[in-house]
């Protein structure tokens, strides 16, 4: 739910702010910076619930802590190179790709119940995942038409 708030309130906020400066309609920038932001946030919980992380990460996956550090440094990756014109689409197309290979840990934290900050099994469960995958979905149409269209 975090990132969704942070993805659509910077979205409000860059296209708000890009109106005024630019004095033009930059929907698909805004979606850029926003998803750029989302990008960063997400990335910082890599690093700050490392434990918690590694628990998601499904058990045939060797070297968990490195998994989760590389995927937390590719989110910071993503996030500048979508806001570069020159890698905007072919950052786009490894971020839906991403998108998609990240779910099987979604899940997994939602079938187990693994709360991603402390690694403990009192997550959100099962439920949850009615949320997370479209959610999902929804960020992989954001990229597609913040970038692709």
């Amino acid at each position: 739910m975090k990132p969704l708030i942070v993805l659509v309130g910077t979205y409000v906020v860059s296209t708000l702010l890009l109106k005024v400066f630019k004095r033009n309609w930059e929907l698909q920038l805004a979606g850029r910076i926003a998803m750029s932001c989302m990008l960063v946030f997400t990335a910082i919980g890599h690093f700050a619930f490392m434990q918690g992380m590694e628990a998601m990460v499904p058990s045939f996956i060797p070297f968990k802590k490195a998994v989760v550090l590389i995927t937390g440094i590719m989110e910071v990756l993503f996030a500048i190179g979508f806001l570069l014109p020159q890698y905007q689409k072919q950052t786009a197309c490894l971020l839906i790709a991403f998108f998609i290979l990240i779910l099987p840990a979604n899940i997994k934290a939602a079938l187990e119940e693994i709360d991603y900050q402390t690694g403990e099994m009192n997550g959100p469960g099962i439920h949850y995942l009615w949320f997370r995958v479209p959610l999902q979905f929804f960020f992989m149409l954001w990229v597609y038409f913040a970038s692709i269209r």
